[in-house]
């Protein structure tokens, strides 16, 4: 027999869940669209060295740079294997499984990205890209650009996905997408 302290502990959690799962909307809801774009009104956060895991969705202003060419094949935070080729990225902050959408604050290119991996862990640097992404942005001559990160859907901790920033200026088919690639990637 359990001791009275842990039924009511028991008890109080079994209540809690239902109430924490219902007080995050549906990605593809009115009210969770209504939160994104409250998110894009804030500043971007500013990450010098921080590595704590920011599941709240606002944008992120720092720098980029990409993998080298060493990394090829080795296994990410997530366990799967690095790809060169693939739209991935690293954050410090961001949760695996996060869509984000990148933008190269030089010349305003965009690029749609998934987080796999952890880094980069440099002061002011906020992503690390593959190569790929990094032509895409136009940084593969310079190495590391100034750039906002804008989160499209964040998976939370309690398994719930939830729109983030990027959301606000994504279309639907994009969030949509965004939402059941993270979603996909958090299984």
């Amino acid at each position: 027999m359990a001791p009275r302290g842990c039924v009511a502990v028991t008890a109080l959690l079994l209540c809690a869940a239902p109430i924490a799962w219902a007080a995050t909307p549906p990605p593809d809801s009115p009210a969770a669209l209504q939160e994104a774009q409250r998110l894009a009104q804030l500043p971007p956060v500013v990450h010098g060295g921080s590595t704590r895991i920011d599941p709240s969705g606002r944008k992120e202003k720092g720098r980029a740079s990409y993998y080298a060419h060493r990394f090829v094949n080795r296994k990410m935070a997530n366990g799967k294997r690095f790809d060169p080729n693939a739209n991935i990225a690293a954050s410090k902050t961001l949760p695996l499984g996060t869509t984000a959408k990148v933008t190269n604050l030089q010349n305003g290119r965009s690029v749609t990205v998934r987080v796999e991996d952890r880094g980069p862990f440099i002061d002011g640097r906020v992503v690390d890209v593959t190569p790929k992404v990094a032509d895409e942005l136009d940084i593969l001559k310079k190495g590391v650009v100034p750039v906002i990160v804008a989160p499209i859907a964040v998976p939370q901790p309690d398994g719930v996905m939830k729109l983030g920033a990027g959301a606000a200026d994504a279309s639907p088919e994009e969030v949509a997408q965004a939402t059941q690639q993270a979603e996909a990637a958090t299984r």
